[in-house]
Formats: C-alpha cells, sequence, structure tokens
C-alpha cells in the first residue's frame, strides 16, 4: 500500500513528537498492532463509577442522596481544574479569565439548580429515617469545596469576620485556618473545643490543606485579578465575570444549599430547626449574612459589601 502524503507527514510528526523524549517510533507502532480500540465504557470506566454507590440503610432513596453528593464532588473537580488553568496561566488575557470564570459559574449554577433533585426527588420521610446513619458525616466536610474557596481568593477573605482584624500576611497558616469562618461549624469558641465533625475533617485533611493554601496564596483568582495591568482590571467583561461569580457562589448557591437543607430538618414555623448530621449550627454557618463570604472585594462597592446577604 502506498503512503499518501498525509500518512508520511503524520509519521514525520510522530518520529519527532517520540524523539523528542528519545522513544523509537517503530516501537510505538508495533504496539499499536496490539492494542484493542477504545470504548466508551472503558474510557469513562463506567463499571467502576457505577459500583462506587453504597447505602447504609435499605431506603430506596438513600441513593439518589448517595449519587447526588457524588455528581457534586465530580463538578467541584471540574471547578477545580478550570481554577487551576487560570492561576497557573503566565500570559493572563481578559478573554481567557472570563470564559473560565464563566465556566466555573455555569457549574455552579448546574449546582444549585440541582437542589431541585434533593427537594423533589428525595421523599422526606425517608430522609429522616436514613439520616441517623449518617451521622455524624457532613457535607461539611468536602475537601473539594475548600479547596474551591481558597483556589478563589485570599486566604484573609475566609477568616470568621470576627478574627480578620487579628490576622495578617505574617500569620502562619496553621493559625489562619483554627480561624476559618467553617470553624464556626464545628468549634465552642468559648472552649475551644471541637466537634468530631471538624477534628475528624481536620485530622483527614489538615497538611493537605496547609500545603494547598501555600501553593495557591499568590495565585488564587483574586490574587490573579489583582496582578493584572490596571486596564485589563477595568475590562467590563471581566468584571462582570467577577461579581456573577462571586454572587454565584457565595450566595446564589448558598442560598440553594440552606433553602435544601431548611426544607428537611429546618422545620416549620412552629418547630425548632434540627441539628444538622455533623452537629453544626448550620443556620448561622450557611447563611452569608453572618459570614460575609465574599472572594472578590475590589469589584463590589463599599455600601454592597455592607449589605452583602442581608436582601437574600
Amino acid at each position: 500500500m502506498e503512503l499518501t502524503s498525509k500518512t508520511k507527514e503524520l509519521l514525520q510528526q510522530l518520529e519527532a513528537k517520540f524523539g523528542e523524549i528519545g522513544q523509537d517510533l517503530d516501537t510505538h507502532l508495533e504496539g499499536l498492532l496490539h492494542s484493542t480500540p477504545i470504548t466508551y465504557w472503558d474510557y469513562i470506566q463506567t463499571d467502576a463509577l457505577l459500583e462506587l454507590q453504597t447505602q447504609r440503610t435499605n431506603l430506596p432513596d438513600e441513593m439518589v442522596f448517595i449519587m447526588y453528593h457524588q455528581v457534586n464532588e465530580l463538578l467541584f473537580k471540574m471547578i477545580l481544574w478550570e481554577i487551576q488553568q487560570v492561576s497557573k496561566n503566565t500570559s493572563l488575557t481578559a478573554a481567557f479569565f472570563c470564559e473560565k470564570l464563566m465556566r466555573v459559574s455555569r457549574y455552579f449554577d448546574m449546582l444549585t439548580s440541582s437542589f431541585n433533585i434533593m427537594r423533589e426527588g428525595m421523599d422526606r420521610a425517608q430522609y429522616m429515617k436514613f439520616r441517623t446513619t449518617l451521622t455524624p458525616a457532613s457535607g461539611f466536610q468536602s475537601a473539594q469545596y475548600r479547596k474551591i474557596e481558597f483556589a478563589s481568593t485570599d486566604l484573609i477573605n475566609l477568616i470568621d469576620a470576627r478574627y480578620r482584624d487579628t490576622i495578617d500576611r505574617n500569620t502562619s497558616y496553621e493559625h489562619a485556618l483554627e480561624h476559618l469562618y467553617w470553624q464556626a461549624a464545628g468549634k465552642d469558641f468559648k472552649t475551644g473545643e471541637k466537634s468530631y465533625l471538624l477534628s475528624s475533617f481536620e485530622k483527614r485533611y489538615h497538611s493537605e490543606f496547609i500545603d494547598f493554601t501555600q501553593e495557591y496564596n499568590t495565585i488564587n483568582l483574586y490574587a490573579k485579578f489583582k496582578g493584572l495591568p490596571k486596564e485589563v482590571k477595568q475590562d467590563p467583561d471581566l468584571l462582570k465575570a467577577m461579581r456573577h461569580f462571586d454572587y454565584t457562589v457565595n450566595i446564589t448557591w448558598v442560598m440553594a444549599h440552606y433553602n435544601a437543607a431548611r426544607y428537611y430538618i429546618g422545620g416549620g414555623e412552629n418547630q425548632e430547626a434540627l441539628e444538622a448530621t455533623g452537629g453544626s449550627d448550620w443556620t448561622k454557618y450557611m447563611l452569608p449574612k453572618y459570614q460575609k463570604r465574599v472572594f472578590f472585594p475590589e469589584v463590589w462597592s463599599d455600601q454592597e459589601l455592607v449589605d452583602w446577604g442581608k436582601n437574600v
């Protein structure tokens, strides 16, 4: 068979590619003779993926709960993947920044709208039974979500509002992590005692979080934005994307999460809210007006920052 010009060109490109890493092209071509065609189920690892759901009860809607949270974690991974591309970019443009921010915002739009699956697609009576088997586990313990926060903004913006004036860039990471806003969900600040929810979470991820926050200290999304030339920072599309991302993550998605939790464990007008499975004070931990989580303070007016979370 006579080789076409296209085939010859591809062979030259392959030879150059493998030559750059000291590999022999013929060896790799011979390997193709013994390889099998890729299939969808092998590429996506469908069988492995569908074996990851293990119920603790025989209540059917527990499967919905498990798969819903696994989908969330996959979306969190996609979000971190997009953020990394901005953080590691050494020639950042407004257009590229906007594109990635809007991708992340769309993922959070999916997360926000997906709470309807929880509210409309899971029987409350079943949830109230199987939730007791989840104690003391909690969605609070999503390490990927914490990494999204660390990769989005300077650490000071994640510090509990009561302690921000006492912490600066000279503060050790260990001390700063002890005063993050979500510590309020698992710590008695009068006694300093931590709940099992928090202590087990930290035992598993503390070192990993220290390394991650150090890595993203100067390359988080907010740091990357502040390092842009003035004319790029003033790009209207970029500013719009920054504001949309910030509001979507810290107001829209959080409130959808809060309202879903309120539907299941918040009780009615004359009922006291139930304790979360991890034992957290979930109302004050989640509501934006208490913690004032803002990733990009520079893109908001002083009044908007004062009013953050008040009108939702």
